[in-house]
């Protein structure tokens, strides 16, 4: 029963998603105040995920993480996805970063070795 792509909860409801944790940690689908997913404005929030609202990761040595298709996808939407994922991630770049923002970009499937793209 967790073949959902995101679970979303009201602050007033986490004490009865709490137990669920065992099941919906492991998977990534806890909700979270610091992903967005707990919120009062459930209606907000679901509309934003249904419009194709991505989470990605940023580790400490600069490597961003995130999902931008599945294998099913064909090439077209998938160089979509990524170059989306890639306007976007060039978008949040401060001010005060000088020099090449982008270094290089890999991209795999889960547990397969990665492909380096031309940027």
């Amino acid at each position: 029963w967790t073949e959902f792509d995101a679970c979303i909860a009201a602050p007033d409801m986490m004490k009865l998603v709490g137990p669920l944790g065992k099941v919906l940690g492991p998977s990534g689908l806890m909700p979270s105040p610091r992903s967005g997913t707990v919120t009062p404005d459930i209606g907000k929030t679901v509309r934003e995920y249904k419009a194709g609202k991505v989470e990605f990761r940023n580790e400490k040595s600069g490597i961003v993480q995130a999902v931008v298709g599945k294998l099913s996808f064909d090439s077209p939407k998938l160089t979509e996805n990524i170059q989306a994922f890639l306007d976007k991630v060039v978008s949040l770049k401060p001010n005060s970063v000088k020099g090449a923002y982008i270094k290089g970009v890999h991209i795999s499937a889960t547990m397969s070795p990665s492909v380096r793209l031309a940027v």
